[in-house]
């Protein structure tokens, strides 16, 4: 009989071997993953019975090759240590779209093809062509759209969200969710000044940015960012840092805001108090801070509830939805959270509630705390939303003590 030990031993041997193998393909990964979104609809799309005349398939081919070599080389000159804002632009929108031409030429492209055989439409090169002409007319008019959406000024989304434990002085809070701005290489000034001329008319008791304002610097940024000045709140406009604050000195961040007029929440709170009750508005940093180097940067959500009465109610705010974890263990009754861009781009929805337990909208988690995610204000990188509409929010608390209307 073999010996427990032994078993266990071997076991845990194999569970290593599988975590090795893990490690080093998740290490080739961003070698592995431009090849086969570039290589992947070129065949699809140009090699597989199509027989186009040779110019159209070797331009074609062409095509395909120098965006996989140019794309990965925009992307390191436009985010790396360069940080040449051409080549970012370049990089991104080379990005988004052969992510949407690879995912269309899976999703649209195997399946019409046996559709088209399985009725006798044609002979093979006939499906190849219309399989062809049909997946890049879906990825044009998706980017165009797409690109459409990611600059327009995002709409408005009004909730109503009850919370058990508000008093009824303070039924009807009008509070505002801006967040994943994202000022970047594209300059949006302009932007942002009319996205702040539409938080304006939301008439907000509370304003609240969760964080990813830019890419680059505050000082890169700054004009871009300056518009947020202008955001008015009858009570407070709170501000805690995202992931991307810490790719690009996250305290020049803290610092902006802070001089913009905006109360940066690190691991901290304020009081809000209307018609004899209290809210708690708290506020911690990204949990990427806790792994960034950067001294007196953590999220500490003890910290940010140090004081507060425990039998007030309290809104957080945390950049990533997955910190909701900490917050229901804690009794929070309401997290304000961004980060997941509602996936930007679909299929990407799916690889982000790999790491996120929501990707956008109202949830609850545990016995008390809801969770709100936006799906961004902005864009991350490709100027494109594909069926994941960026938002302005407006959520108006209410509270169950509150007088029946009439």
């Amino acid at each position: 009989m073999t010996d427990t030990s032994e078993t266990r031993s071997a076991d845990s041997a194999a569970h290593a071997t599988q975590q090795s193998r893990l490690h080093r393909l998740m290490r080739y990964l961003p070698l592995i993953a431009p090849v086969l979104l570039w290589t992947v609809p070129c065949w699809l799309l140009l090699h597989t019975g199509q027989h186009w005349p040779l110019p159209v398939t070797l331009a074609g081919t062409a095509l395909f090759a120098l965006g996989l070599i140019g794309m990965p080389l925009a992307m390191v000159r436009g985010h790396g240590r360069r940080q040449q804002d051409w080549a970012a632009i370049v990089g991104d929108t080379l990005l988004g779209t052969i992510w949407t031409l690879f995912t269309w030429s899976v999703v649209l492209g195997v399946p019409l093809r046996l559709a088209l055989t399985g009725v006798g439409v044609g002979d093979a090169q006939d499906r190849a062509r219309i399989v062809t002409w049909a997946v890049l007319g879906a990825a044009t008019m998706l980017l165009t759209w797409g690109y459409a959406e990611a600059r327009r000024v995002p709409r408005v989304r009004l909730l109503d969200v009850q919370l058990p434990r508000l008093g009824a002085g303070l039924d009807g809070l009008r509070v505002v969710l801006i967040t994943d701005t994202h000022y970047g290489p594209l300059d949006r000034a302009r932007w942002s000044a009319r996205v702040c001329e539409t938080v304006n008319t939301l008439k907000a008791d509370l304003v609240c940015h969760t964080g990813d304002i830019a890419d680059g610097t505050a000082e890169r940024r700054r004009a871009q960012a300056a518009p947020l000045g202008t955001v008015q709140a009858t009570r407070a406009r709170v501000y805690v840092t995202g992931n991307h604050e810490y790719y690009s000195e996250a305290q020049g961040w803290v610092d902006l805001m802070d001089e913009l007029g905006w109360e940066p929440l690190r691991n901290r709170h304020l009081l809000l108090e209307r018609g004899g009750d209290t809210l708690v508005v708290a506020g911690v940093d990204d949990v990427t801070a806790e792994s960034s180097g950067l001294a007196g940067h953590g999220a500490h959500l003890a910290g940010a509830l140090h004081g507060a009465d425990p039998d007030y109610p309290v809104l957080l705010l945390a950049h990533q939805p997955k910190f909701v974890d900490r917050a229901a263990a804690d009794g929070v009754d309401l997290q304000l959270s961004g980060h997941t861009h509602g996936g930007q781009i679909w299929p990407f929805h799916h690889l982000v509630r790999i790491d996120q337990p929501a990707l956008a909208g109202l949830s609850r988690h545990g016995t008390r705390t809801l969770l709100y995610t936006s799906r961004g204000t902005g864009f991350w990188g490709p100027p494109f939303r594909v069926f994941a509409p960026s938002e302005i929010t407006l959520l108006v608390l209410r509270s169950p003590q509150r007088p029946p209307t009439p």
